[in-house]
């Protein structure tokens, strides 16, 4: 019987992530030894997503995989880069090679990821890649996932988005622009249940904050030339006990 080889999951806390986690582990392709999450060490949150660090560590106790964290507080490339570096040869040092990504078409992203795991000596892993953005939200709802908008870019759309549940409604209601699955980085969520989960996570939904755009920190999330973006929405979300 062929051995499992070890990897570490890109875990972002949001639909995609959680979609490509059940598959990999449901599929045996990888024996995923921890979660990996960047983590804002100013706003105790998840980078890009905003989503506060006690909901992270929820989501991982719930998932039963060790959560490792990058600490960035600058939001530089370089700052992350060096960071992601320290962690990613810990985990090395276990004979961990694989790095897996919920990514499904953003090329120039992949190439980025690709060349920064080459010179580790590590290898990107891409279970989703090129899969139909339309099916995939749809399985996402049909295997009984469930998650919420915890970011949206005002490029493709509005504050009343924000902290909307990823449903049927918000699906066909998806201006033609947006991809189904936010894969250009039109929305950004929160994944609260699913069969990747033990037990539901429990959350409230809190006030919504807008942030102007900082051009420093999006490198890795380039915009389409024909989208103007000038901030994001962010939905707070606050932990709530889920009644047994």
């Amino acid at each position: 019987m062929k051995e499992i080889q070890k990897a570490i999951f890109c875990w972002s806390g949001g639909k995609d992530s959680s979609y490509c986690l059940h598959k990999v582990l449901t599929e045996q392709l990888f024996d995923v030894k921890y979660l990996l999450t960047t983590v804002n060490s100013k706003f105790n949150r998840i980078s890009m997503h905003g989503v506060r660090e006690e909901l992270l560590d929820v989501q991982a106790e719930s998932i039963g995989i060790p959560l490792l964290k990058v600490k960035v507080s600058e939001g530089t490339n370089d700052e992350y880069e060096k960071q992601m570096e320290t962690v990613l040869l810990k985990a090395k040092a276990e004979g961990i090679n694989n790095v897996i990504f919920g990514d499904i078409f953003l090329e120039d992203l992949r190439k980025y990821r690709e060349a920064n795991l080459a010179k580790l000596g590590m290898k990107g892993v891409f279970p989703l890649w090129k899969m139909d953005t339309t099916k995939l939200i749809n399985d996402f709802a049909v295997q009984k996932f469930k998650s919420v908008a915890c970011c949206v870019n005002d490029g493709y759309l509005g504050e009343e988005w924000a902290g909307r549940e990823i449903d049927k409604s918000f699906i066909q209601q998806l201006p033609a622009i947006v991809d189904p699955c936010g894969e250009n980085g039109e929305f950004h969520t929160f994944c609260y249940d699913g069969p990747v989960f033990k037990k539901k996570i429990g959350f409230t939904v809190g006030e919504k904050v807008y942030k102007p755009l900082e051009i420093k920190t999006e490198k890795a999330c380039a915009l389409p030339s024909n989208v103007t973006t000038k901030g994001f929405w962010f939905c707070d979300l606050l932990t709530r006990a889920v009644k047994a």
